[in-house]
């Protein structure tokens, strides 16, 4: 017996069938494979084509989810006052500058913790920081710094307004700091600003250094004042004190006994520097100051470093290990790059001094 073909051209067996024999499929034309080649070709295609507009969007969420990428930056901050704000406004001035440079779509997000000069807030707020997803934390002054070291290990820091990293216990060695700490150092030139105020004293009396006794930075500086002043001849009057309520009666017990006054670059001093500048300016006294910021806010002149240049100097720093992935402790400890000659001009006038006869020592 003969079948014709159907309508689809297609033969379920052979031409012929014979009695007795198997039937002989023409796999090629048959129903079934017919029913695979239709499924193979329109169900699989769409199956397909489903597949790859996954891909696709998962693709562009992934993007996004890149593009919206956050850095989260921790910062610790011992106490306010002008010189560590200033450090604080420059770093995050330009970390976000260089972050927008890099990628737009980086968004940097900041915990900034102000200890307000207290040390259990310190320690509490250094744990808070370093138990948080932070990518990288900032600690402004010695004691942040040294607060935030001591609750991790692993955490990139990057530190500023500290005088000596080495001595602090932050690092192994400023060129190779082999810790997970690295930063820049606020240390100036303390025998051109001792040289700076014997040009503006009076008279043969000593000169005055106050400094609080309790912070390792202020006890470096004065050391070194006492070397400069030992190798030029020069008679010091110094008095240490360890509490805001202590500036203001200290400075009135010394007024009359010395021809001027230094004040390194202490967290205690930069606080007080609004009493401080009102009882020299009273007592007719020059004030030169560890930094610029001190100056500015009540001192006479200075030759040193701008703490917002430096928190800029440090941010570069941190830029290099958020960004270009770089290890803290390979990275070389910096000091400021500019000095600068800064005069007080309304606090110089008002002690009888003439600005435009302050020069660089």
């Amino acid at each position: 017996m003969s079948l014709k073909p159907d309508r689809y051209g297609l033969n379920l067996a052979g031409d012929k069938l014979r009695p007795g024999k198997p039937v002989r499929f023409n796999y090629e034309s048959s129903w079934f494979f017919y029913i695979l080649r239709r499924i193979f070709h329109e169900k699989y295609l769409i199956g397909l084509i489903t597949i790859i507009a996954a891909v696709v969007l998962a693709g562009c969420a992934n993007s996004s989810a890149t593009n919206k990428k956050t850095i989260n930056v921790g910062i610790l901050q011992v106490v306010p006052h002008g010189s560590l704000d200033e450090a604080r406004k420059g770093f995050k001035e330009e970390l976000n500058q260089k972050i927008k440079q890099h990628d737009k779509s980086i968004k940097v997000n900041y915990n900034y913790q102000n200890a307000q000069g207290d040390q259990a807030n310190l320690n509490s707020m250094a744990q808070q920081l370093t138990q948080k997803k932070n990518d990288l934390i900032l600690g402004i002054a010695t004691p942040s710094a040294q607060a935030l070291a001591k609750k991790t290990k692993s955490t990139p820091i990057v530190v500023t307004a500290v005088t000596n990293l080495k001595s602090a216990g932050l690092v192994k060695d400023d060129r190779k700091p082999a810790t997970n700490v690295t930063g820049t150092k606020d240390l100036g030139p303390v025998d051109k600003q001792v040289k700076l105020l014997t040009t503006l004293t009076k008279s043969s009396k000593p000169i005055g250094v106050m400094y609080n006794s309790s912070e390792e930075n202020s006890v470096l500086q004065v050391k070194m004042v006492k070397e400069y002043a030992k190798n030029h001849h020069i008679k010091l009057n110094v008095v240490s004190v360890t509490s805001t309520n202590d500036v203001a009666s200290a400075l009135s017990g010394m007024a009359d006994k010395v021809s001027g006054i230094y004040l390194p670059t202490d967290n205690l001093m930069a606080s007080s520097m609004k009493t401080i500048g009102k009882k020299a300016r009273e007592a007719k006294l020059p004030i030169v100051t560890g930094s610029i910021e001190m100056a500015e806010d009540g001192g006479v002149a200075t030759y040193g470093i701008n703490y917002r240049d430096l928190g800029k100097q440090t941010a570069k720093m941190a830029y290099r290990i958020l960004i270009e992935k770089k290890k803290p402790q390979d990275m070389p400890v910096e000091t400021s790059h500019t000095l600068r000659l800064y005069i007080n001009k309304a606090n110089a006038k008002a002690i009888g001094i003439d600005p435009s006869k302050i020069t660089k020592p």
